[in-house]
């Protein structure tokens, strides 16, 4: 994880802290209660963990360069027979790999199921335990967003709207 990363700290049921992950540790840093806030990255959901001072100052250094760009076949690991395909295709392979992952996207392999994944992520730590939690599951899983604000409208606001916009296009 980058310090550019978009994070947001929760304090129990209550939103502390939304912005990159540097901003974050200042805004905890600052607060008194902030030492006991749970940190979530925002495009997976997952529970970051900051650890000792040390760890946090390591996870906040700046990133190194990034690599160069490489071509087509030198960033991924394709056999001939791939290469000569994708070549073949309408556009380029550039065109085909865009109809791929967009053909991918539809069938819910792609950036909605990652979103609901988040989604899920969060909710088990956060609402694991709150009346609805199952019904908002099967609801986020089956990309209703009517049912997943029903099941959700009880819990406290900052929980379920985060949850929503994680979810994000994964619900309809």
């Amino acid at each position: 994880m980058t310090p550019t990363a978009a994070c947001t700290a929760f304090l129990k049921d209550r939103r502390l802290a939304v912005g990159t992950l540097a901003e974050v540790v200042a805004a905890l840093a600052a607060d008194p209660a902030g030492r006991a806030a749970q940190v979530f990255e925002d495009a997976t959901g997952d529970l970051v963990k900051l650890g000792r001072p040390a760890e946090v100052a390591r996870a906040l250094a700046p990133p190194s360069p990034p690599a160069p760009v490489q071509p087509l076949a030198a960033r991924f690991d394709l056999l001939p027979r791939h290469v000569v395909w994708l070549e073949a295709q309408p556009g380029g392979p550039s065109a085909a790999v865009r109809r791929l992952v967009e053909a991918a996207r539809r069938d819910g392999t792609g950036r909605p199921r990652q979103a609901r994944d988040a989604a899920y992520r969060f909710l088990s730590m956060m609402a694991g335990d709150r009346p609805g939690f199952e019904d908002a599951c099967r609801a986020l899983y089956a990309g209703d967003a009517t049912r997943f604000a029903a099941a959700t409208a009880d819990w406290p606001a900052d929980i379920a709207a985060y949850a929503r916009a994680l979810a994000g296009e994964g619900l309809a």
